[in-house]
């Protein structure tokens, strides 16, 4: 027979952290006037971080009357009691701490080398701090930069950049950007930027690091050889040749002293000899359309744009798809109208998708305005689906609605409400279908609301 106490014996390790009994470690934390003294234990913490084994092991730690001193300013008092927990009991209460100070925490967690804490908290940002993530993209990945095992907040900062690139491109931040995050950056196929802007972002951070200013005809020879070095690394990056020929003309073929005469040759020939083929098999660059969601995956993103404009026999294809579907809300367990509405009212436009509880069947409906107010608002533009099957797109309906007056219900105490389909603020919705209002699609008339996603729409 086998008993585990792993309860008990984490208390006991916690009054061992809190009382100090036989420490052999001093560690002083903090920066004036905020240091704080701990009192602990050096097999301890040898077997639970790598950064301390090697201090105690090497000895590269002052030793005094027989004890251990360490000193770490860099780290707030706040966040080293955190990590001594989980050191010492194997807690971690992220809860109730900021955006900021996870990362603060993430990132003294990789200096002491504590490798579950790691990806740990990097899934904890991304599934729960997204908002704080979005404020800072730029910032979060020149941070992420600096730590090679932050790959998975690396990957997401990356896509959030590629799938909105301006908030970056148009920021003040960017002509401060280091050159080799740059460089992995004009790298992406899915940096979805058209390629000429992407050509003018680029001189502005030249310019900017060269201190020259943009006025080739008053440029002399070193000016020149400063911004061709400065570029050097980053013009094969650049599909020139998908770039708009007027775009070339006016605002490529004017740098030409700072391009190789060879390219500038090809992409002349390129654009003026009648169906020359490029010189470079580098395809355009294409938008990811990687979808945040539970629900419905990139096949569904295809219809839901065509809808959106109409397309009654054709279909968008992902390299033309004109929208971005952002995640504003997901409701997995109990569905609440006052979530729903503090992360999608003033959005702008929406797309709503439910799943049906014990079933495959899926039903949403866009919102092209905003859920905001206090009652019915007017459009021509709304619709509602229905996917019998939402792994079968090919049994799809959506039906335009009839009554542009009673097209959406915005009430704070209901969710998408929309013609004849009423949600109120739990999991059970109804849809009384008089045919007024919108077609009849073959949604029920009464289910439950197993899991829920609101996506904002965005015009590319």
């Amino acid at each position: 027979m086998s008993s585990k106490f792993w309860a008990g014996l984490s208390n006991d390790y916690e009054k061992i952290l809190e009382s100090g009994f036989g420490y052999d470690v001093i560690i002083y934390v903090g920066e004036e006037p905020n240091v704080k003294e701990f009192h602990l234990h050096s097999s301890i913490l040898c077997y639970r971080s790598q950064y301390f084994y090697a201090a105690f092991s090497n000895e590269w730690a002052e030793k005094k009357d027989g004890k251990f001193i360490l000193r770490k300013p860099n780290i707030s008092p706040q966040l080293f009691n955190i990590i001594l927990r989980f050191i010492y009991c194997g807690n971690i209460e992220l809860n109730n701490l900021q955006g900021l100070d996870i990362l603060k925490l993430l990132i003294a967690v990789d200096e002491l080398n504590i490798q579950p804490l790691i990806s740990h908290i990097q899934e904890f940002l991304i599934e729960h701090k997204t908002e704080f993530l979005h404020q800072n993209p730029t910032g979060i990945l020149e941070i992420v930069y600096q730590h090679e095992t932050f790959t998975d907040l690396w990957n997401f900062c990356l896509e959030i950049i590629c799938k909105d690139p301006k908030i970056l491109f148009n920021s003040d931040n960017f002509v401060n950007l280091k050159a080799p995050l740059l460089e992995l950056l004009l790298k992406r196929d899915d940096l979805y930027m058209d390629e000429i802007e992407i050509w003018e972002s680029l001189l502005k951070w030249c310019f900017a690091q060269q201190n020259i200013k943009n006025d080739p005809v008053k440029w002399n020879n070193d000016d020149i050889t400063k911004i061709g070095r400065s570029l050097h690394r980053f013009i094969p990056l650049i599909r020139f040749y998908h770039i708009e020929p007027a775009d070339f003309f006016y605002k490529v073929y004017c740098y030409k002293d700072i391009l190789s005469q060879d390219l500038i040759h090809d992409l002349l020939e390129f654009h003026i000899v009648p169906n020359m083929k490029p010189k470079s098999n580098v395809t355009p660059r294409k938008p990811n359309l990687k979808l945040n969601s539970n629900i419905v995956e990139s096949k569904h993103v295809l219809l839901f744009a065509s809808w959106i404009d109409k397309k009654d026999s054709s279909y968008y294809n992902k390299e033309k798809i004109p929208y971005d579907f952002n995640l504003l809300y997901r409701s997995n367990d109990r569905f609440d109208a006052k979530s729903f509405h503090r992360n999608c009212d003033n959005k702008g436009a929406t797309i709503w998708i439910a799943k049906i509880q014990g079933s495959t069947q899926l039903i949403g409906g866009y919102n092209p305005l905003d859920w905001s107010g206090n009652g019915p608002k007017i459009t021509l533009d709304s619709f509602l689906f229905n996917f019998t099957d939402g792994k079968n797109i090919s049994n799809a309906k959506s039906g335009y609605v009839n009554d542009k007056n009673n097209a959406i219900y915005c009430y704070n105490h209901q969710g998408p409400s929309m013609g004849d389909l009423y949600c109120p603020d739990f999991n059970s919705w109804k849809y009384s279908y008089s045919g007024n209002y919108y077609p009849s699609i073959g949604i029920p008339r009464n289910f439950d609301v197993e899991d829920f996603e609101v996506f904002q729409v965005i015009k590319r």
